[in-house]
């Protein structure tokens, strides 16, 4: 996997969002072994040092846990992956009304243009 990354962040908080992501998104179940820092760093196409510093920060949160000569793996603890999940869904929500009340939307035109993109979201699921 190559990813683009931005220039508003450090790349290895970049990994670490892309890493969560795929957490929660089941990719990497609770207990799983994340790729080793060299493995990871083909994958994103950064130096392994970057993925070290991605996963130190990973630790420090709780999110991984490393075990010496073993590797790092996904934590077990349920409750700190469902905070995790709350927190991206209250950043990604947080960037969205940033970003659209910037360009002059109001509060109630996002709440109408959101209800009719998930109306029109649900019934394009079932074509």
């Amino acid at each position: 996997m190559s990813t683009p990354f931005g220039n508003n962040e450090p790349v290895y908080l970049q990994i670490m969002r892309e890493l969560c992501y795929q957490i929660l998104r089941g990719d990497y179940k609770p207990g799983d072994r994340l790729p080793t820092w060299v493995e990871a760093g083909l994958q994103f196409n950064v130096n392994h040092n970057t993925i070290a510093r991605t996963y130190i920060e990973m630790a420090r949160a709780g999110i991984v846990e490393t075990r010496r000569g073993s590797g790092t793996y996904v934590t077990n603890d349920q409750t700190l992956l469902d905070r995790l999940h709350e927190s991206l869904k209250k950043d990604l929500l947080n960037e969205f009304v940033s970003k659209m009340t910037s360009l002059g939307y109001s509060i109630e035109e996002l709440e109408q243009a959101f209800r009719e993109y998930l109306h029109d979201y649900s019934e394009s699921a079932f074509l």
